[in-house]
């Protein structure tokens, strides 16, 4: 029986395939300390932004062109997907009026 034993807990042990799927990978942007009202507040925002999509979208080999196209395609979804919350902080920074025209 003790000679099964070692076998019997590495069956037991959590296998890959039984371990949850990872989180995907977040990046918090502060904008607290910008002023978006600004052009330079929203360059500044602009590269924060860039950083971090870069930072959770991650890199590719230069060997891997289907990894570079994956890495690609995820900085274009990020940045669309975040583009709203953009739009609504510079809005609610500004004093500007919004102009609204019909043709």
């Amino acid at each position: 029986m003790t000679k099964y034993l070692p076998a019997l807990l590495i069956a037991l042990l959590p296998t890959p395939a039984m371990a949850e799927p990872p989180a995907p990978a977040t990046s918090i942007v502060r904008t607290a300390d910008l002023d978006l009202a600004s052009q330079a507040g929203q360059r500044a925002l602009d590269r924060r932004l860039s950083l971090a999509i870069s930072d959770v979208c991650g890199k590719a080999s230069d060997a891997d062109l289907a990894g570079q196209n994956e890495v690609r395609r995820c900085r274009v979804a990020t940045r669309e997907q975040v583009a709203s919350q953009v739009d609504q902080r510079i809005a609610a920074a500004s004093p500007l009026p919004i102009r609204v025209a019909a043709r």
